[in-house]
């Protein structure tokens, strides 16, 4: 398993609500739901090296 860095992590109120809403309805801690989103968005966007199963490629162009 990779190293976990610390860090602290400041968000508004309702961020939090809706962030500990949604960890509950996935059977997640908050950290986990958090990390979970980070690691999404980034293979989402393609900036990150854990490809698995095709995510995070960039979508092929219609030659059309």
């Amino acid at each position: 398993m990779a190293e976990k860095k610390p860090f602290a992590l400041r968000v508004d109120a309702a961020t939090m609500k809706a962030i500990e809403k949604w960890a509950a309805d996935e059977f997640r801690s908050i950290n986990g739901q958090i990390e979970w989103m980070l690691s999404k968005a980034l293979r989402d966007a393609g900036r990150s090296k854990d490809r698995s199963a095709g995510e995070g490629k960039a979508p092929e162009k219609d030659n059309c």
